[in-house]
């Protein structure tokens, strides 16, 4: 592909040889491997780590992906950690630890001796402790370190054709949790059905977060109207599942706003 910035990522991967790439079924990672795929002459694999808290349907997405570029992959299971039961403020910085230490053991073990991360440098305006774990690790960053911005990523993405390059920024089920608090399986259930039912309704920038019995909803700004037009449904749909109120976050959508204290 013609593209400078894509020439500076093929550039910084093909010293590698091979590569196992820590795949999440996003667009950063999804670029990334394909990237690999070809700077490394197919010596890749794509590995997706399933954790109790992560959204059902990128598992399936990442598996679909991971089989249209033609690469090899594995779903590594790894359990919550007990440290990160109360969801605490560096639960980030816990998970990517005891993801990452499973991931460099499965692609030791498979032959692959460097693992590569999709993190970009929008990344870096955002709480992310998780950061710290990686370069503790070694965990290489070709995005990061080539200074290649979401804006990029989609571009380059959508000019080779991956079907997932305007896929909406996704996250682990627990940042829709206030930090501190306890983590179960039917309330993680409980949010991911209830952004299924805004997702199958069209709205494709949400979050359903928790406080207590309320959920609050964030969905793309040019969005909000549209929301109110179908709140009757919404409202019915939610409490289906157990809400107790349903509410309307009148700022919209954004990434990491459960990690400012709530007044």
């Amino acid at each position: 592909m013609e593209d400078q910035t894509y020439q500076r990522l093929f550039e910084r991967l093909v010293p590698l040889g091979s590569a196992a790439v820590a795949y999440s079924g996003g667009a950063d990672s999804g670029l990334l491997l394909a990237a690999a795929r070809e700077a490394c002459a197919g010596r890749v694999i794509a590995l997706t780590v399933v954790t109790p808290y992560m959204v059902r349907q990128e598992i399936s997405e990442a598996v679909a992906f991971a089989t249209g570029l033609g690469v090899a992959h594995e779903l590594i299971e790894l359990p919550m950690p007990e440290s990160m039961e109360d969801n605490p403020p560096e639960r980030c910085y816990l998970c990517k630890r005891a993801l990452y230490e499973r991931l460099t053991d499965t692609a030791t073990r498979l032959g692959f001796f460097a693992v590569l991360d999709g993190t970009n440098v929008d990344d870096l305006r955002d709480y992310r402790p998780g950061l710290r774990a990686v370069r503790e690790l070694g965990i290489e960053t070709p995005l990061l370190d080539c200074g290649i911005a979401k804006a990029d990523v989609r571009r380059m993405a959508q000019a080779l054709g991956l079907a997932n390059w305007r896929k909406p920024t996704n996250a682990c089920l627990l940042t829709r949790l206030p930090f501190g608090q306890r983590v179960t399986m039917p309330n993680l259930q409980r949010i991911e059905e209830a952004e299924r039912v805004l997702l199958d309704l069209g709205f494709d920038w949400v979050r359903v977060r928790l406080h207590g019995g309320l959920a609050r909803i964030e969905v793309a700004r040019e969005q909000r109207t549209r929301l109110l037009a179908k709140s009757d449904a919404v409202v019915t749909s939610l409490k289906s599942l157990g809400f107790q109120h349903v509410t309307l976050d009148l700022e919209g959508y954004r990434l990491g706003s459960m990690n400012a204290p709530m007044e």
